[in-house]
């Protein structure tokens, strides 16, 4: 995994900048082949039965075909190296950010207040939050009602003397007596932000690692 870092950057460009010259000389030496080849077989052709026209305009046709296919790799290469490198860079901002994505850990807001979320997947009448501490014992619950498709969150005030470590949610949306899936939602902060195989990923103060593919919103 590469944090990100100028050093990166930088390593990362002379890499692309190797790979795209070892591959511009290789390509080079192969056409430098051919045609050499090309002017040898002319020469030496029997003027009473020359080459074919058609089969020297497939082989140069070839070649070039082969040129174009290796320019536009190292193109790609140049480019997934710049993406890779703006990606790092949007990344860094949101460093302090918090973000929503799926879980169900309560999380204590600066007012010492228990908040988390939910995605309905369609409009509620009635919802019903409860939370539940480590040890897996249900402390309270949190009601809505007339809740509408899509992100909806919550808030709990714990009673006094409650640990806040470790609680968290469970959903229950009804509609009509007919249950309505929900998603639990929490939301964690951004601490820093690193790059790897699985592409941008964000350290967070909470659920560690995670893609950035997962976030849901960010605030």
């Amino acid at each position: 995994m590469t944090t990100v870092t100028n050093n990166t950057a930088t390593s990362g460009a002379a890499a692309t900048s190797a790979t795209a010259t070892t591959s511009k000389n290789g390509m080079s030496e192969a056409s430098d082949r051919f045609l050499k080849l090309l002017v040898t077989q002319m020469q030496n052709q029997d003027p009473l039965n020359p080459a074919d026209n058609a089969q020297i305009t497939s082989q140069m046709a070839q070649i070039n075909t082969v040129t174009g296919i290796d320019k536009l790799n190292t193109t790609m290469t140049s480019m997934s190296a710049n993406m890779t490198q703006l990606q790092m860079l949007q990344g860094a901002s949101l460093v302090g950010h918090s973000v929503l994505m799926e879980g169900n850990q309560v999380v204590t807001n600066t007012d010492g207040k228990g908040v988390g979320g939910y995605e309905l997947a369609a409009a509620a009448s009635n919802v019903q939050v409860d939370i539940y501490n480590s040890a897996g014992i249900k402390l309270d619950t949190v009601t809505q009602s007339g809740m509408s498709a899509g992100l909806q969150s919550f808030e709990w005030t714990p009673p006094s003397g409650t640990s806040m470590s470790g609680l968290t949610f469970k959903v229950n949306a009804t509609s009509g007596g007919k249950a309505i899936t929900s998603t639990p939602m929490m939301s964690d902060l951004v601490d820093a932000v690193s790059t790897g195989s699985n592409g941008l990923m964000l350290e967070l103060r909470n659920s560690g690692s995670t893609a950035y593919s997962k976030i849901k919103t960010v605030s």
